[in-house]
C-alpha cells in the first residue's frame, strides 16, 4: 500500500508491507530511495506513522544518502524463462554443490529448481534444496555463494556467527556478494 508521510517539512512517499510474520516493525531504504515500512498485522496506521516520525532522521540521511544511486537492476521472470533455465540451473546447482561438498561433506536430499519471487535459494530441515532457475542468469562469484549459503544450512540451521564462519571458509568476501545480490532484486535468503 502506498502512503505520504511529512518528516522535517518534507513529504516522504513509503510503501507500507503489512506482514502476518513481522513481530516489529522495520524501515528500510533502497537505493534509489525506495522507502518500505514492513509492520506487523496488529499495529494501527496511526502507530505506525508515530514510529516513522520517530525515526525520521534516520529515514531522511538514508534516503537522501540513497536516492542519488541508481534503482537496482531487477531480473524479470517469466514462465517461459522458467522453462527454459530450469534445466541449466539444476546442472549448475548439482554440479557446484558437489564441487564445494568437497570441502564441506554435508549430505541432503534434494535439489530443486524453483521459480520464487523472493529468495534465491533454501534448505529445509529435511536436507532439501531449492534454488531460483535465475541462478543460471548470475555471475559465477553470485551463484558461488548462494550455494556454499545453502549448503552450509545444512550444518547451522540459522544465520548464527557459526553459519557465517562456515560460508567465509569458501566465500570470504560474502558481505560484498550479498551486497551485489541485493542490488539485483531477490535476497540471498
Amino acid at each position: 500500500m502506498q502512503n505520504r508521510i511529512e518528516l522535517g517539512k518534507r513529504i516522504i512517499n513509503y510503501t507500507l508491507r503489512i506482514s502476518r510474520r513481522a513481530r516489529h516493525l522495520r524501515l528500510a531504504v533502497y537505493n534509489g530511495g525506495d522507502f518500505i515500512v514492513t509492520a506487523p498485522r496488529h499495529l494501527s496506521l496511526p502507530a505506525i506513522e508515530r514510529f516513522i516520525i520517530r525515526k525520521s532522521k534516520w529515514v531522511l540521511e538514508k534516503i537522501d544518502k540513497l536516492i542519488s544511486l541508481p534503482k537496482p537492476v531487477k531480473i524479470k521472470s517469466s514462465r517461459i524463462d522458467y522453462i527454459k533455465y530450469k534445466a541449466v540451473a539444476r546442472k549448475i546447482a548439482r554440479d557446484k554443490m558437489g564441487y564445494f561438498n568437497k570441502f564441506y561433506g554435508h549430505s541432503w536430499k534434494n535439489i530443486s529448481i524453483k521459480n520464487t519471487k523472493t529468495r534465491w535459494g533454501s534448505c529445509s530441515k529435511k536436507g532439501n534444496i531449492n534454488f531460483n532457475y535465475k541462478i543460471a542468469l548470475l555471475p559465477e562469484k553470485l551463484v558461488d555463494y548462494i550455494i556454499v549459503h545453502e549448503l552450509c544450512h545444512l550444518a547451522q540451521f540459522n544465520h548464527s556467527r557459526k553459519f557465517w564462519s562456515l560460508v567465509a571458509q569458501a566465500v570470504p568476501d560474502h558481505k560484498q556478494i550479498r551486497t551485489e545480490l541485493r542490488k539485483i532484486g531477490l535476497t540471498a535468503g
